[in-house]
């Protein structure tokens, strides 16, 4: 159980070199048991979340060694279809392993899967995708057990563009009999990158990105090299870490063309961007404004997993705005904190009005999930006094060592065990 110390109130200046993404990274891992040679996959990022899907690879049967921003995966041992109800319970990505195993072994094992508490979760869009490609799944005491002697394509529909179940059933498909059409799937990048990882490894996919992809099933796969997209979520908060601090941050290797909805309430809150090659750069604010009305929706729409971060911009706005929730029914966790820490956020139900104050104080507060703790670390910056973060384990689940990046930009943050 880490803290962060944040001595707040320094306005944020340099480059940050955006790491891998999160989202992208895992699915890919977890595709490279497709084949029994070997795979090397670049620019990983140095998480919690990445060492529990290296743990789980191990206990599969796979060698994965990482060196560095590296990782390479040998599937050729794989000897189990089962997965360490540990892991599973640590992580909700590690569901994605299912559609995996099964495409190798035929069967697969595994308990519920776990991760941060903002919500229900359901996979009852995977369970049902899965049975259409002819697996057979029975669930007991907490275990799903699957079989499928002959997996088949099918046309799937999902009722709502989930990226787990979509991701699922392209690693389900890219082996079976026949086509695959996934109509209503889901559009994010990380969708796109596993598809350019799947089709390195021989991989028959169309229509990635759009609502509608079509697998064709091979033989066999084999091994491949990838270079995981950056991460557009870390992009946002550290765009956001320079809007609250009245800012100038540069960053490196960031794609804008997977930031619009993010990077268009950011302007609509005041700020002023400049445009390179593969960087981005935020100038200071002297004001920030409120912003209307904010909806998280799936993609292209403005995501779920950056709405605390933009909370805390919201909290320093003049004027109001308002937050709607429509993914998760339970990502407020982190406004109790921010009000801690003198913010004025009335929340009902799915949705929070912020109204913004002229300052932050520092205070001792606790992510409860992730993307809040990202959120109160963006106030410990720009709030008067000391902040204390405590919890910081969920913080690293995604975000690769955010107190040495932001301390390279001037902030005044170090990390306790």
């Amino acid at each position: 159980m880490g803290r962060l110390i944040i001595s707040g109130g320094r306005p944020l200046e340099g480059e940050i070199k955006i790491q891998g993404a999160k989202n992208a990274v895992l699915p890919i891992l977890a595709a490279a048991i497709l084949t029994d040679e070997k795979c090397v996959i670049n620019n990983c990022p140095a998480l919690r979340d990445v060492d529990k899907t290296i743990l789980i690879l191990r206990d599969l049967g796979c060698e994965a060694i990482k060196n560095g921003s590296v990782i390479t995966v040998d599937g050729s041992g794989i000897r189990d279809c089962r997965i360490c109800e540990n892991l599973m319970c640590e992580m909700r990505s590690s569901i994605i392993f299912l559609g995996a195993i099964l495409t190798r072994c035929r069967r697969a094992n595994v308990s519920m899967p776990g991760g941060c508490p903002i919500g229900l979760r359901p996979i009852d869009l995977h369970l049902k995708a899965l049975r259409k490609l002819g697996v057979e799944i029975t669930e007991e005491h907490g275990y799903i057990n699957c079989r499928a002697d002959r997996l088949r394509g099918a046309d799937i529909h999902l009722d709502f563009p989930s990226v787990g179940a979509t991701e699922n059933i392209m690693l389900s498909a890219v082996c079976a009999d026949g086509e695959t059409v996934i109509s209503n799937a889901a559009r994010e990048p990380e969708i796109v990158d596993l598809a350019v990882f799947l089709r390195s490894m021989g991989a028959r996919i169309t229509g990635a990105g759009s609502s509608v992809i079509r697998i064709t099933g091979v033989k066999k796969l084999h091994g491949a090299q990838h270079t995981v997209m950056p991460d557009r979520i870390v992009a946002a908060t550290y765009l956001a870490a320079g809007a609250v601090t009245g800012g100038d941050i540069t960053l490196i290797g960031a794609d804008k063309t997977h930031m619009d909805a993010m990077l268009d309430v950011l302007s609509e809150m005041g700020a002023q961007f400049e445009f390179g090659e593969n960087t981005i750069r935020i100038k200071p604010l002297e004001e920030i404004k409120s912003v209307h009305i904010l909806r998280t929706m799936p993609y292209p729409g403005f995501p779920t997993d950056i709405q605390s971060p933009f909370m805390t911009v919201a909290a320093l706005a003049r004027g109001t705005s308002i937050f709607v929730e429509n993914i998760f029914e339970n990502r407020f966790r982190h406004v109790d904190e921010l009000v801690r820490m003198g913010a004025d956020i009335r929340v009902s139900g799915r949705c929070a009005v912020i109204r913004g104050v002229d300052r932050l104080y520092g205070a001792h507060v606790r992510a409860r999930e992730l993307r809040g703790g990202a959120a109160l670390v963006l106030a410990g910056l720009a709030a008067h006094g000391e902040t204390i973060v405590e919890n910081t384990e969920y913080i690293d689940r995604g975000y690769e060592c955010i107190e040495k990046y932001l301390s390279e930009c001037g902030a005044d943050i170090h990390k306790e065990a």
